[in-house]
């Protein structure tokens, strides 16, 4: 980064794309992010981009502004004035995220960092891990009869916050970065009256080489996840109950 810091600033800003790399297996980037990639002068790339998608934009400047729950990690200031700094120099600059950058990917604090400079972004999808994760396990996040609605939460906490935030009510509750979590999750599910049988799965490292499955009741979860080195997506509801599958 020092190395950018001194090239002289263009005379008007680049244009910056928000793009999701998706869960981690470099198939599942979209089309329109892969190509982007491939013409990017700098990439600022979090920590769940994996080596593999990285290949896709051999010629950029990589910058790691990884951030990963538990782990030392560049602030997100930090990495708002890189933004900016490297859009004032370059043409082209790629700010990559795992998954989808609009769903827990504090995309609201780049983007408001981006208009305060006047520099023009695109922002580009890409498939979020509860996706990912319902296809690679055939189990459909929502089923007639069983369960209409899914909610998508985190139990990460911004600084300063002491709170717990309050679980959603759905049939189908999918938690990222539910790790660590897992324990605390499941006792206040389970003191809110959520069957102690109700359906668990735990992934790590979607859509990757090393996935890890790990089935388990809530009341088992309670207990604890296995260790895990990887992400991990904590799927809660009856609609993943096990299915009788032909194939």
């Amino acid at each position: 980064m020092q190395d950018i810091l001194t090239r002289p600033a263009r005379p008007q800003p680049g244009m910056v794309w928000l793009i999701g790399a998706g869960p981690g297996a470099v198939d599942l980037i979209t089309v329109r992010g892969a190509a982007l990639l491939k013409q990017a002068e700098v990439v600022l790339y979090d920590a769940l981009v994996t080596p593999e998608i990285l290949q896709l934009c051999s010629q950029a400047i990589l910058v790691s502004v990884g951030k990963r729950s538990g782990q030392r990690s560049t602030a997100q200031a930090v990495i708002n004035e890189q933004l900016i700094a490297c859009a004032q120099r370059f043409e082209r600059v790629v700010r990559l995220k795992g998954g989808d950058p609009m769903l827990f990917g504090r995309a609201d604090e780049e983007l408001t960092a981006l208009e305060s400079a006047n520099i023009d972004y695109e922002i580009v999808p890409g498939i979020t891990t509860a996706f990912a994760a319902a296809a690679a396990l055939r189990q459909p996040l929502t089923k007639r009869g069983v369960a209409r609605n899914v909610a998508f939460f985190t139990s990460t906490t911004a600084q300063g916050e002491t709170d717990e935030p309050a679980l959603p009510s759905c049939d189908t509750l999918i938690q990222y970065m539910g790790g660590q979590e897992a324990i605390s999750t499941a006792k206040r599910l389970l003191a809110a009256g959520k069957p102690s049988d109700t359906t668990v799965i735990a992934i790590e490292n979607v859509s990757r080489a090393n996935q890890r499955v790990m089935r388990m009741t809530l009341a088992q979860m309670a207990e604890g996840l296995p260790e895990c080195a990887g992400p991990v997506l904590v799927m809660i509801g009856e609609a993943l109950r096990e299915r009788n599958k032909k194939l």
